[in-house]
This record gives structure tokens, sequence and C-alpha cells, in this order.
């Protein structure tokens, strides 16, 4: 059972939705993360997604857009999201940890052994989940086995336009949670339509047996909460990042947490 399934589990024995902050690698400061991580766990966070910066992020909107490429002009690439990864695993051996990102950064971390020792070096450093935006479930078997056989999940998107096919195939290689992507467009795009959501949610039930997390156009505690009536999980991360952009850093941490405390809090009402 991977950390993600164990953390998940516990959550509905309890009757509690997962709260799932993402936070850009190496924003809005190199060195900061694996600090912001535990803060983020401090202030009620269960799973942490944390975004791997890449140049051409096709599904995310300006703000995290905006974030990929500060990091990525302070360095950050796989390798640093790795050893962040590791350092914040010398205190927080429990809390979930899922990349979030893209292929390119994927296949090109080891061109000459593939993505086996992309798999083999996450596992080392305390990765739970992959979710690769542009990896279709179709041609990713292998792949998702190889995460499997290494302790950790690969994590799908749904969106309001899948189809049942779509979700069946997902279905079929999907481990850990899914990401029910709750707007058409890209992230920290549109106006959430909680009833929609709520229609959403049994037809995707229908086939995946993993819980549901639901992300874009959360933004403040009373939509989390309205989110959390009918989903496992509410993940959030355009509010984050906007939150944090401009904040020095020695604030960015108590910034993030206090927003996070009010989403724990309304999510547990």
């Amino acid at each position: 059972m991977s950390r993600i399934e164990t953390a998940l589990g516990a959550l509905k024995t309890q009757n509690r939705k997962a709260l799932i902050p993402y936070v850009t690698a190496g924003f809005p400061y190199a060195d900061i993360t694996p600090d912001l991580m535990h803060g983020m766990v401090e202030a009620g966070a269960d799973v942490i997604e944390l975004g791997v910066p890449f140049s051409d992020p096709s599904a995310d909107g300006p703000v995290i857009q905006k974030a990929g490429d500060r990091a990525l002009a302070l360095g950050i690439g796989l390798t640093q999201v790795l050893t962040m990864v590791k350092t914040f695993r010398e205190r927080d051996t429990t809390t979930p940890v899922v990349l979030m990102g893209y292929a390119n950064p994927v296949e090109r971390y080891d061109q000459k052994h593939g993505t086996k020792a992309f798999v083999r070096n996450a596992s080392a450093a305390g990765v739970d989940g992959v979710l690769i935006v542009d990896y279709p479930p179709e041609e990713c078997e292998d792949f998702a086995a190889d995460l499997r056989a290494h302790g950790m999940d690969l994590i799908f998107l749904l969106a309001p336009t899948s189809t049942d096919e779509r979700m069946a195939q997902v279905a079929r290689v999907a481990s850990g949670y899914v990401y029910y992507v709750s707007l058409k467009g890209v992230t920290g795009a549109g106006t959430l339509d909680i009833g929609q959501v709520e229609a959403m949610l049994p037809r995707i039930r229908a086939h995946v047996s993993v819980p549901v997390g639901v992300g874009f156009g959360i933004r403040d505690a009373e939509t989390a909460r309205a989110i959390g009536q009918s989903a496992d999980a509410v993940v959030i991360g355009s509010k984050i990042i906007q939150l944090i952009e401009n904040e020095p850093h020695e604030k960015v941490i108590a910034v993030a947490s206090n927003f996070l405390r009010t989403i724990r809090k309304a999510l547990d009402a």
C-alpha cells in the first residue's frame, strides 16, 4: 500500500476530506520549498503536489506559468526537485508527495535509461505519486506498473469533457487518486460551477475505485467546503501561488500556512 493510499484511507475512516495544496518547486525562492512543505503540513495539508517547472506548461494558466518561469530562472529542474523531496523526507516520512508536471522533463531526466532511472531515483528521494499532464492512460501501462513496483502511484486528470471511455481507460491504470479538473481550460481560469462538479462525480466513481480530488477554481474556504461535500479531496494551487509570489522570503511560509488553515477549518467544519 502506498503512502497516498494509507493517508487517504485513514481520512476516509475519520469521515474527513483531504487537503492537497499545490506549489511550484523552487518558487518563489530556490531554497524555500522543503520548509514551505513542512509549513503546509503543519497547517493541515494531507498530500502535497509539487510542480516540476517546465518551459511549455500547456495546461497551466498564467499564474502557474509565471511561477514555473521564475523557478526555471533560478535553476530549478527535475534533479533539484528530487533533492527538495529528499530534504523534506529528513523530517517528514509520512506525508505523501506527488510530482506534477509534463513528460519532457521525465523523459529527458536520463535519456540513456529512459523513465526507469527517474522512477528509481524518485522512489529513493521519497516521492509517492506522479501526475504527468500529457501522458495518456492508454500509453503508460508499463510506466504505471514500474511506479507501483516502487511504491508510487500514477495519478491522472479527468475533465468535464472526459468521456466514459476515457474514464474507463484511466481506471485501468490509475492509483492513489484521480484529479478532476472542475473547469474547462487552464489552471486558475473561470468560475467554479459546484452543481456541475456534484453531477460529474458520480459518473467518475462509476468507473474509478480510487478517491477523487477536485481542483481548478477553488480559491477560498467557502468553495473548498462546498466541493468537500462531494469530493474526497480538495486541490488548491493558483491561489497559493498568487498569495506568496510577492512576499519576502521570511513571510512566505506564514502566508501560505495561514491561508491553508482557513481551508482546513472549513473542510473539517
